[in-house]
C-alpha cells in the first residue's frame, strides 16, 4: 500500500490550496485608433490597425 492520509482535508484547507486554480480574463485595452476595445498586442478586429498603423484591411458590411 501507498502512503494514505491520516486526517480528512478539511473544505476551507482544500479551498485556500484551490485559490489560484481559476481562469484570468483576457487583458483588453482600448484601440488608439477606433477606441473599440481589444485584446493587448493583437492587431484591433474593427479596424485593422495595430501600433498605429494599418496592418489587416477590414471589410466593412
Amino acid at each position: 500500500m501507498g502512503a494514505l492520509p491520516k486526517r480528512k482535508i478539511s473544505k476551507g484547507r482544500r479551498n485556500r490550496r484551490r485559490a489560484h486554480d481559476f481562469l484570468t480574463p483576457p487583458n483588453l485595452v482600448a484601440c488608439k485608433n477606433c477606441s473599440e476595445m481589444k485584446m493587448s498586442h493583437q492587431v484591433c478586429s474593427n479596424c485593422g490597425y495595430y501600433k498605429g498603423r494599418v496592418a489587416v484591411e477590414v471589410k466593412k458590411s
